[in-house]
């Protein structure tokens, strides 16, 4: 299941070790550019060798790791914590995220009173 010599694909590793849900969102990232190794764009078949620095940018946040061990089947989530070395900045805090005016799911059209508030929680 793991090993420390050899390389994998980027888009299995980064699945492997949870830093997506599917190996699939993984290739999609590597081919929007999302994804840099060592610097470099890559694409969802690049190899990645221990000592590589991972950077994805997923779920409105960069995370940057440092590759510690190859794994080529998905693992459990503490052992993938021990695969990589996270070097990412903090998420910033709540406080400083834009409140985003959200409705109930099946509540239909906003009102004008709704539409308003929402443009006013939003600064317009």
């Amino acid at each position: 299941m793991a090993s420390d010599e050899g390389s994998v694909r980027v888009d299995s590793w980064i699945w492997s070790v949870r830093l997506t849900k599917t190996r699939s969102l993984a290739a999609s990232a590597c081919r929007a550019g999302h994804v840099r190794v060592n610097g470099e764009r890559v694409k969802p078949a690049q190899a990645v060798r221990a000592g590589d620095e991972v950077r994805l940018r997923h779920a409105g946040r960069e995370r940057v790791v440092v590759v510690s061990r190859i794994v080529r089947k998905r693992v459990g989530a503490p052992v993938a914590v021990e695969c990589y070395v996270d070097n990412s900045p903090p998420p910033p805090p709540r406080e400083q995220t834009v409140p985003i005016g959200l409705r109930d799911r099946g509540a239909g059209r906003p009102t004008k009173r709704d539409r308003r508030d929402m443009e006013r929680l939003r600064g317009l």
